[in-house]
């Protein structure tokens, strides 16, 4: 402190003109003490009276205390009056409350800061399965609360929460039974230096205790425990610290102060002198002695014997803070005092007050908006609840041959004005306890891979887990998923269930063999039944073609091709228009086909009633007949299938609920009333065809087709009465498979019963293709 006031008054632009002075007041680490102090300083008498200021001349401003407790106590009071307080190692997070603690300030980060630093730090290392203890304090109470909120925002479970301070024997017993016990590699101790010594002490005792410790800033540059004696135990610890800064000139100020100059108004000189060079003033009536070594007030600091000024450079961590604070006091009064000088040099109208009659509550006001870069070009500034730029450095306990320790900083947690936080791991820096520079693990449960999910464990925190595979249909990529995520409609997992890959589409298709063979002998049959349609044309003046009624036959013919055509329709991807058309055109094309046999049916029958004597059914065997049938009942199927096409018109469609591993790409047919009305119907003619064909089998084999037309219907209501359960009971291309198999058998049928044995007449047995082989039966018969 005296160093920053002696620099800032030999500043030339900081409060130029101006002298800082300084009082000292000793809280002896007592509350009551502290409080007393306190009205000291806002009364200005060393009998205090609450409330009234007997000494105009007052501090502006309050450095201290260092401990939380005290601290607490003195910016309760301060913060009635607005008195400004700036704390060098206050850190308990509970003085940022703005509303209890208005004036109070800080240059020493908040534990909350330490707290979300360790969280990362514990996040950033993959640890998930952590124990913690904390002291029993306000320092381990809300700095562990504040952790364990960080901790659970970033996915790290507690295995176990203890806390501790100067307890009994049984307790500190149960606690490192609880460590030994534990799965959790790696415990975050929050607590300050003097009490962890007895826990430490007892896990001495115990073999193999090989745990990963995280140190708060309360006991990371431990000289108790960093010593040969802990180094097995506490090897490769790793914790936070305040950042460290060199003071420039701090070193060579200690150097260059002597007893003698100094004596005997600096107060502390004779303490400072007796610590740092282990010698003894003599007082009166001592003797001396060979033994021991006096202060003379003359010695020169070059080297000191104390374990904290064991180096020519020393660790003054906590001093960078006080320096800080003063710092931070000038540079308010600076901006209180710097406009109003102003006004007065440039002789303006605005007359200010008394530059030396201010008043604590606005320096307290400047405070707020202090912000300055320090001579070591660190930042300095105090954010909404008082507290400064975060800045620690982490720590590597690092065990050396013979057994000490040594502090590496391997990384650094600075969060500054603008609210960037960076965490910054040198890892390969590390060794851990176990020798190497691999982060050692500590879960609850190993990872799940992808293709699994994680199960909660009951009653276990939500770290522990086990790994279900999963469901069907659903999937996970990444390692420890929560939840596995369903495939589209469109795809489907994979064997491993980590991707979701395209479902293969089906319908029937040309290029696969059932559909190359329902297309080879759907064109085998079409050029079959349009070389019989050529054959009956070309000899369409024989007997046996004029006998059976020429233009039934070429109309059957022409409609039988047809339908093996239409066939075609349902194979391949299915299209708006082929799903539009397919149905109707089968269905009607085989209604004419159907209607044709019909004719020919009624022809016989007909023609055999009007060779009786009187028969008056001769006018009806012209060829108006066959045609008023054929259009009668063909006008009816397409009434029937024009009213589906209108009314709910078929549509190509990606069906996903028949088999969850392909698409079935299918003809939606819309409405099954007219698919069943279109083949009802069809079926409903081919049996009337099929009784009367029945009913007229045993007229004279000269003139009758009967017996074939029945052979034929039989044929076909055989195939479509076992098409409807086998189309009922297949699906995807094998139904379309089905209906194509019903449309080529039946027209087959149709036409190797009715025309084959023609045909073969026709083409190889000519000598009876004659009237008289015709009619030579029945001439028989008459005789």
């Amino acid at each position: 402190m005296v160093y920053a006031i002696e620099e800032i008054n030999a500043d030339e632009f900081l409060l130029p003109n101006i002298t800082l002075g300084f009082q000292l007041f000793d809280t002896c680490i007592h509350l009551s003490r502290a409080l007393w102090e306190t009205f000291i300083s806002l009364t200005g008498e060393d009998n205090p009276i609450p409330n009234y200021q007997c000494n105009k001349k007052v501090p502006l401003a309050i450095i201290g205390d260092p401990i939380s407790l005290l601290s607490v106590a003195m910016a309760t009071i301060l913060g009635v009056y607005r008195y400004p307080q700036v704390s060098y190692a206050a850190s308990i997070n509970s003085l940022s409350d703005r509303f209890l603690f208005p004036s109070f300030f800080r240059t020493v980060p908040s534990d909350a800061k330490q707290s979300v630093a360790l969280a990362e730090l514990v996040s950033f290392m993959g640890w998930k399965w952590v124990g913690l203890l904390s002291l029993n304090n306000d320092y381990g109470i809300q700095g562990s609360q504040i952790l364990k909120e960080e901790l659970q925002k970033l996915g790290v479970c507690i295995a176990y929460h203890e806390t501790f301070g100067q307890g009994t024997s049984l307790e500190i017993q149960s606690i490192a039974k609880v460590i030994v016990q534990s799965s959790a590699k790696v415990i975050i101790l929050f607590s300050r230096d003097p009490y962890i010594h007895q826990l430490m002490e007892l896990l001495l005792q115990k073999k193999d205790v090989e745990r990963i410790w995280v140190a708060s800033n309360g006991w990371s540059t431990s000289p108790i425990l960093s010593t040969p004696r802990y180094s097995d135990l506490l090897a490769g610890t790793i914790g936070f610290t305040l950042h460290e800064v060199e003071m420039f000139g701090f070193n060579e100020f200690l150097l260059g102060l002597r007893a003698s100059s100094l004596l005997p108004q600096d107060i502390f000189i004779k303490d400072f002198w007796e610590i740092v060079l282990g010698c003894r003033w003599p007082s009166v009536g001592s003797s001396g002695d060979n033994v021991t070594l006096w202060c003379t007030g003359e010695e020169k600091l070059t080297s000191f014997t104390n374990r904290q000024y064991a180096n020519s450079k020393f660790d003054f961590r906590t001093q960078y803070f006080i320096y800080n604070a003063v710092y931070s006091v000038a540079h308010a009064i600076h901006n209180l005092i710097y406009p109003c000088a102003l006004d007065q040099m440039s002789l303006t109208q605005k007359k200010c007050e008394d530059l030396t009659n201010f008043k604590p509550w606005q320096v307290f006001h400047r405070l707020k908006s202090v912000y300055f870069t320090n001579r070591m070009g660190k930042e300095m500034f105090f954010d909404d609840n008082g507290g400064p730029p975060t800045d620690y450095d982490l720590l590597n306990w690092q065990r050396n041959s013979d057994g000490s320790i040594e502090f590496v900083t391997v990384g650094r947690y600075h969060l500054g004005q603008a609210k960037e936080n960076e965490l910054s791991i040198n890892s390969t820096a590390i060794r851990w306890i176990t020798g190497g520079n691999e982060v050692p693990r500590s879960v609850c449960s190993e990872s799940c891979s992808p293709g699994f999910r994680k199960a909660a464990q009951e009653g276990q925190p939500m770290c522990c887990y086990d790994c279900v595979p999963c469901a069907e249909g659903e999937i996970s990529n990444q390692t420890d998923s929560s939840n596995c995520f369903p495939c589209t409609e469109e795809t489907l997992p994979n064997a491993n269930k980590t991707i979701c890959l395209p479902k293969d589409i089906e319908f029937l298709s040309y290029k696969e063999p059932l559909g190359v063979t329902l297309t080879s002998t759907t064109t085998f049959f079409f050029f079959t039944t349009i070389g019989v349609l050529f054959i009956f044309v070309k000899y369409k003046d024989t007997a046996i073609v004029k006998a059976n009624n020429s233009d039934l036959s070429y109309a059957l013919l022409a409609s039988l091709s047809l339908s093996f055509l239409c066939s075609l329709l349902f194979i391949g991807e299915p299209k708006r228009l082929t799903c539009l058309l397919r149905q109707k055109a089968f269905g009607v094309i085989f209604v004419v086909c159907v209607s044709c046999i019909f004719a020919k049916t009624l022809m016989v029958v007909i023609a055999f009633r009007a060779t009786k004597p009187g028969s008056n059914m001769r006018k009806w065997l012209g060829p108006k007949v066959p045609a008023v049938v054929i259009v009668i009942c063909a006008s009816i199927q397409v009434f029937i299938c024009v009213s589906w096409i209108r009314l709910c018109p078929p549509f190509p469609e990606k069906n996903y609920k028949i088999k969850a591993e392909v698409i079935i790409y299918q003809c939606n047919e819309c409405s099954d009333v007219f698919l069943w009305s279109m083949l009802g119907y069809m079926a409903f003619l081919a049996c009337v065809s099929f009784l009367f064909a029945f009913l007229a089998r045993n007229l004279p084999d000269t003139f009758n087709e009967a017996k074939w037309i029945t052979f034929s219907m039989l044929i076909f209501l055989s195939v479509w009465i076992s098409f409807v359960p086998a189309y009922l009971s297949t699906q995807g291309k094998f139904m379309v498979a089905v209906e194509v198999f019903g449309i080529i058998s039946s027209s087959a049928g149709i036409l190797s019963c009715f025309f084959f044995p023609k045909c073969y007449i026709i083409l190889f047995r000519s000598d009876l293709n004659t009237r008289a082989s015709l009619f030579g039966k029945s001439t028989t018969q008459k005789t």
